[in-house]
């Protein structure tokens, strides 16, 4: 169908029926490629309510004030030497893997998608990234930590270098011309995304992300427990995003989602999970924070397998309970889409922060 416009003495023709089949041609990989960033009509919805939904959480690092934070790390009587190392330890990894998972997302997987609003939530999601990066550049300067000792975690501490391997060998695997007609190379996209947004993002960062929060409970580093909050926030987010991706990937290529791929990504949870549990390891040497080692092991098993079924793919530890109550009302899977809706944890501009006390957690 034809829809003729006249203005003026020149006439213009607009071909429908060509734009439906642009449409169509819409997909997750291998679609039309085309230079313009014709988001309308939109075919991925979910995608484009979920960059809405992170744009109005946009938030800056400055704006949270980090005075308590520094009046105790300068304190002798307010840390214990675990409750610091645990501080370094989420400092030092954190400052360099939101950067790893940031340029995966730009330079992999925004690259081989093809469907615009795919496109633009991607964009987002690396953009939050880099928000997190500088938080945490914000944190190092702040409490005055040298940000060589940030550097050398990643040579010097194996549990770390071991995890940033992990992933970085999957993302390195598709830096090159790839043939996404291919089982095989569907396969390695769908690797990389079910690694970066349900392993990594997913897992591996929950084993920090309760560990701070266990010392934010306590009235403790409040600006920096404040920003791993908003984090925590983005991050549900970004394992939404993945995990829709991944699902929408399959949907529209069935030869992917073979019972032996499954198999080999339920391996790939497993891996993450020993490599997270030698990294817990690592930052509560003793017990420490109402925390200990095992039950913390135990909390990433079951996270572990709620990111599995989020999936459609059989837990590794069928019946496992969360360990830690309070923090099923902090981070939990369930929770955390509505982790920011109340009126003490919304984010606001400075001039607006509140605190939040801790029988409001």
């Amino acid at each position: 169908m034809e829809k003729s416009f006249v203005v003026g003495d020149k006439t213009f023709v607009l071909d429908q029926a060509k734009a439906e089949e642009a449409f169509n041609q819409k997909k997750v990989i291998n679609g039309r490629k085309s230079v313009f960033f014709n988001l309308l009509p939109l075919k991925y919805n979910w995608a484009y309510e979920l960059y809405n939904t992170m744009k109005a959480n946009h938030w800056e690092p400055e704006d949270v004030q980090m005075q308590k934070d520094i009046e105790q790390w300068q304190s002798t009587e307010v840390l214990s030497d675990v409750e610091r190392w645990i501080i370094r330890m989420g400092i030092g990894y954190f400052s360099a893997a939101e950067g790893i998972v940031g340029d995966n997302v730009l330079h992999v997987i925004r690259e081989l998608v093809t469907a615009p609003e795919l496109k633009l939530v991607l964009g987002r999601h690396a953009h939050e990234e880099n928000i997190h990066a500088d938080s945490l550049l914000y944190m190092i300067s702040s409490l005055g930590i040298n940000p060589h000792e940030c550097e050398a975690m990643f040579e010097d501490v194996v549990s770390i270098r071991k995890k940033n391997d992990f992933v970085c060998a999957v993302s390195e695997s598709l830096r090159r011309d790839i043939d996404l007609t291919l089982t095989e190379n569907k396969q390695l996209l769908a690797k990389n995304i079910f690694l970066f947004g349900q392993c990594m993002e997913g897992t591996q960062f929950y084993g920090l992300f309760g560990m701070i929060l266990a010392l934010y409970r306590q009235n403790k580093i409040p600006g920096i427990g404040q920003m791993f909050r908003y984090t925590l926030r983005d991050e549900s987010n970004h394992i939404e995003l993945l995990r829709n991706l991944l699902m929408d990937l399959v949907d529209e290529n069935h030869d992917v989602w073979t019972p032996e791929f499954k198999e080999d990504l339920r391996d790939l949870m497993k891996q993450a999970v020993q490599l997270e549990k030698d990294f817990i390891a690592d930052c509560l040497p003793v017990n420490a924070v109402g925390l200990s080692v095992e039950e913390f092991s135990t909390y990433i098993d079951y996270i572990a397998d709620r990111r599995l079924d989020s999936c459609g793919l059989a837990p590794l530890n069928a019946g496992v309970e969360n360990p830690f109550p309070w923090l099923a009302e902090m981070m939990d899977i369930k929770k955390e889409q509505n982790f920011f809706e109340g009126r003490v944890t919304e984010y606001q501009k400075a001039s607006a922060l509140v605190a939040v006390d801790d029988d409001e957690l």
